[in-house]
């Protein structure tokens, strides 16, 4: 039987935040903490788009912070699919500052894996994933390269 596929545009997501005064860490800037919640559910929207149901977060792949963001900045995530398993996903959540113009600046970029799971919590199947173009197919390349560094990091123990 073959697996039904959709493409990365199918669950792509956006989400806009504003920087308020909760956010705040005590230097005045925005708490890494909570653009990592953000992130994190910015990712869990792809996975459920792309699974068609739950997911879980299953790890933490690599989180960089490029520069920090302040009180009012517009905050804007971008997640999309990147590499798909048999039930995991890798998401990538690209994180800017958009100014008043709609510039936006690079803050963070992360990656994640997520994986769909049944009303009782047991790992489903996936759809596929439909790469359209060369940005696409690096990506993919990319999340093959992962998933074999975090078997590696799961044999040695770590």
């Amino acid at each position: 039987m073959e697996r039904n596929t959709k493409k990365v545009s199918d669950s792509m997501v956006e989400q806009v935040f504003q920087v308020r005064p909760e956010h705040l860490n005590g230097a005045g800037r925005l708490f890494g903490g909570q653009l990592m919640a953000w992130i994190d559910e910015v990712a869990g929207l792809v996975g459920i788009r792309h699974s068609n149901g739950d997911v879980i977060t299953a790890s933490v792949d690599n989180l960089k912070f490029m520069r920090g963001a302040y009180l009012k900045d517009l905050i804007v995530l971008v997640g999309r699919i990147t590499y798909v398993g048999h039930t995991s996903m890798d998401v990538r959540v690209d994180t800017y500052i958009e100014d008043h113009r709609g510039i936006r600046r690079s803050i963070n970029r992360a990656y994640l894996t997520l994986v769909a799971v049944d009303e009782n919590d047991k790992p489903r199947p996936v759809p596929g994933l439909t790469l359209e173009n060369e940005s696409e197919q690096a990506e993919w390349l990319a999340g093959e390269k992962r998933r074999e560094l975090r078997g590696q990091r799961r044999k040695e123990g770590f």
